[in-house]
């Protein structure tokens, strides 16, 4: 007997209650790291968030593009300047930004494009949608860098209901409609939060969270938002990781139901996160009733 169109069912069949869970809600994939640089890892994440939109998901893009501004600060010639370990955004860098993610912004509505389906390209300017704040680096004025004050999230209602798949770049602006360059993290919380996503996935460059960063094997799958911020608290995690976490628990606490962590270095990590039993990366969820909820 010929065993691969039986696996082939069996992974349809895994697939299915997710896909009657999930149908005509709200995922944001907060798209960064290497799955952003590699070609091939690119078009996988797209193919994944076309497939989402096919079943009946209602996707959200949100990206970033630091290695990409980092790069053509260099090409022109400048010099990239930090102060407490931010980058100091002044306006010639800033106007880079803008050119920078707007063209990432494009080539990904290209690669979703080729796939058929109908994606829109916008920053937080768009609409808007992102309005923020300056955001200081230890009380050091870092330049136009702003943190999220307020979303207003009807064109992304708009596009979701004429059926596009929106692509957002995180550019927002001030009570003068100055432009500011926003964390891509930052960014996608607020979103979600704004558009009350069932997930929002986040594209790393880690497995997920473990409990012993050294130890590989500690991997922690599935968590409470309460455990996180146990963990937040107890100072055991490395650098990176500690916004992140807080961002998800962030999240969750103004209504996300689930935020995953995910390596995006693993091709097509979204399916397997989320149309699995098993996931790959880290799950972090509201309650005990809710872990029930999703898995009986």
């Amino acid at each position: 007997m010929n065993l691969e169109p039986m696996q082939k069912a069996a992974v349809l069949i895994e697939a299915l209650p997710y896909i009657q869970r999930f149908n005509r809600k709200i995922v944001v994939v907060k798209y960064g790291g290497s799955a952003m640089v590699d070609e091939e890892l690119k078009k996988k994440v797209i193919q994944d968030v076309v497939l989402l939109k096919l079943v009946g998901f209602k996707p959200i893009i949100v990206h970033g593009g630091g290695k990409e501004i980092s790069r053509w600060v260099g090409k022109v010639g400048m010099e990239a300047q930090f102060k407490n370990g931010l980058r100091v955004t002044d306006e010639p860098t800033m106007e880079i930004a803008e050119m920078v993610l707007n063209k990432v912004n494009k080539s990904l509505v290209q690669l979703v494009s080729e796939l058929g389906i109908n994606a829109v390209g916008i920053s937080g300017k768009d609409g808007m949608m992102l309005k923020c704040r300056k955001k200081y680096a230890g009380g050091e004025d870092i330049g136009f860098v702003g943190d999220v004050e307020e979303v207003n999230p009807k064109i992304i209602y708009d596009l979701l209901e004429k059926d596009f798949l929106p692509i957002i770049c995180p550019i927002g602006f001030d009570e003068d409609f100055l432009s500011y360059n926003i964390n891509a993290d930052d960014a996608a919380c607020a979103i979600a939060t704004a558009v009350e996503a069932e997930k929002l996935a986040f594209l790393t460059d880690v497995e997920g969270v473990y409990k012993d960063y050294e130890d590989k094997s500690s991997l922690i799958s599935e968590m409470t938002v309460e455990e996180a911020q146990n963990f937040v608290d107890s100072g055991m995690l490395g650098g990176g990781m500690l916004p992140k976490l807080q961002n998800c628990i962030n999240a969750i606490k103004n209504g996300v139901s689930r935020v995953h962590i995910l390596d995006g270095r693993i091709p097509h990590c979204l399916l397997l996160e989320i149309f699995t039993d098993k996931g790959i990366g880290t799950a972090i969820y509201n309650s005990e009733e809710d872990e029930r909820y999703y898995h009986g």
